[in-house]
């Protein structure tokens, strides 16, 4: 298994992540999104194993001027506004692979093992 988990440092559910990898002894990488994000390959693959760009904006967070904008752009131009501006994107995001999760997915991970 090759994990990695794109989240932040005070995201609750983060940390949730970490700790479901931690106890099991699977060896991890944690990407602070605050501090490097997600690269354009890496973005776009996640997209397509998660089903789209739409399934990680997170629709709570606090940039709404950004949200707003984005719900008036096409596909392609929405994916390449988060990807210049990834505050918009929902944590944890954990890749396996060509697998990815966005949020708290144990029963998933509990799959990949």
């Amino acid at each position: 298994m090759n994990i990695q988990i794109f989240g932040t440092k005070k995201d609750f559910d983060s940390k949730k992540a970490e700790r479901f990898f931690k106890e099991r002894g699977i060896k991890y990488q944690f990407i602070d999104m605050k501090e490097k994000g997600m690269s354009k390959g890496e973005f776009t693959s996640v997209c397509q194993s998660v089903g789209g760009v739409d399934n990680l904006i997170d629709i709570e967070g606090k940039e709404k001027d950004l949200l707003a904008l984005l719900k008036h752009l096409s596909p392609e131009d929405r994916a390449e506004k988060i990807l210049e501006n990834q505050k918009v994107i929902r944590t944890p995001i954990v890749r396996n692979g060509k697998k990815a999760t966005v949020g708290y997915w144990p029963d998933v991970w509990k799959g990949w093992e």
